[in-house]
């Protein structure tokens, strides 16, 4: 990865810019190279391996991410996604919003060609078994064609990033029958179960309910981004309290302590294993070059993780992989004459991002 350039906005986390830095600093350790857009003067001295980029304009907490990413130019999200565009730099990883990172995405790196709708993916922390979930976030209301690019965008990054062979995709569904779940949901189905039905990407095992994302037997979990997002923040929320449950009762007395020290190597290596700054955050997924959105809360772990995970997926050549699978299942979009250019978001693409 000596050889990959990853461009880093720093403003928005909720740790600050120097905590970012420090994330940078040890991925560049790792050979990672890093641009990293934030306000100097909050950052301070980095190593080789790391260039720092003065832009300490931030517009991680502006209600109209779409507005703002138009509209300030010299906002540290821009600019480093003007940096991806422009070729200075492979992927983008943002620590601000998501709302901001897929608008600077939309408006300067563009989507892919054929690509009706980014979209966001992440690998869920599943013990022994990480599940990959998408859309998180990206896109509130979705049509089925956009469901089947998400399958395929899913599975290409399952294969190259995780190392699965043709993954198990499943459909986010309140049931298991081809005929249960809304309109859209039934219509993805059938143009799943058609377009792979002989396809060398992934298996499509249809409909699936919220507690098979956990389960084991899936690869890969398709959805839009408010039902991914309300699934994700669930799964987080249950896991801290788990483990804070855990941790409780092996403090509530000394048999238990006693029994908490034997447990603790094991226990520990369940906590690292379910902590959501391991995977590095979400691959945002459909532009022209890759992105990655880390959780604006990780430490400077979560962002290292995040600038290695990026790295990996320029490495794997994943936007490149992703946009040839959907091809090959004839599941890129056709232009006809009139319709929005790529360089332009759809209606509400971007401005109905959450911007948290």
């Amino acid at each position: 990865m000596a050889d990959v350039t990853i461009a880093v906005d720093a403003n928005g986390a909720d740790l600050g810019p120097a905590e970012v830095a420090a994330g940078a600093a040890i991925a560049a350790a790792r050979g990672v190279k890093v641009l990293l857009f934030g306000p100097a003067d909050q950052i301070g001295e980095v190593p080789d391996g790391v260039t720092v980029v003065d832009a300490p304009v931030s517009i991680a907490k502006d209600p109209d991410p779409a507005r703002a990413a138009r509209s300030t130019k010299d906002a540290s999200i821009v600019r480093a996604a003007r940096a991806v565009a422009d070729g200075e730099a492979d992927a983008l990883v943002s620590g601000g919003s998501t709302g901001a990172a897929l608008a600077a995405g939309l408006f300067n790196i563009k989507r892919g060609r054929g690509i009706y709708r980014p979209a966001l993916a992440i690998p869920v922390p599943v013990p022994g078994h990480p599940v990959t979930l998408l859309d998180v976030g990206a896109n509130a209301e979705v049509r089925p064609e956009h469901l089947v690019q998400f399958a395929f965008m899913g599975a290409v990054l399952a294969s190259a990033v995780l190392g699965v062979d043709k993954p198990r995709v499943g459909l986010l569904s309140n049931g298991t029958e081809a005929t249960r779940g809304t309109d859209t949901v039934i219509a993805a189905y059938t143009a799943l179960a058609e377009r792979s039905y002989d396809s060398s990407v992934l298996t499509f095992v249809g409909n699936v309910e919220g507690g098979d994302i956990t389960s084991g037997e899936l690869d890969v979990v398709v959805t839009d981004g408010f039902t991914g997002n309300v699934a994700l923040k669930l799964m987080e929320g249950v896991s801290k309290v788990l483990l804070g449950a855990v941790k409780d009762a092996a403090l509530s007395s000394p048999r238990a302590k006693a029994g908490g020290l034997l447990l603790k190597p094991a226990l520990g290596g369940l906590r690292d294993e379910l902590d959501p700054e391991g995977p590095g955050g979400a691959y945002l997924l459909g532009l022209r070059r890759l992105g990655v959105v880390p959780h604006g809360r990780f430490t400077r772990y979560g962002f290292s993780q995040a600038i290695l995970l990026a790295a990996r997926g320029v490495s794997a050549d994943l936007v490149g992989t992703t946009h040839a699978a959907l091809d090959a299942a004839g599941a890129l979009k056709r232009s006809p004459a009139g319709e929005t250019s790529p360089a332009s978001p759809a209606s509400g693409e971007a401005s109905s991002v959450s911007a948290s």
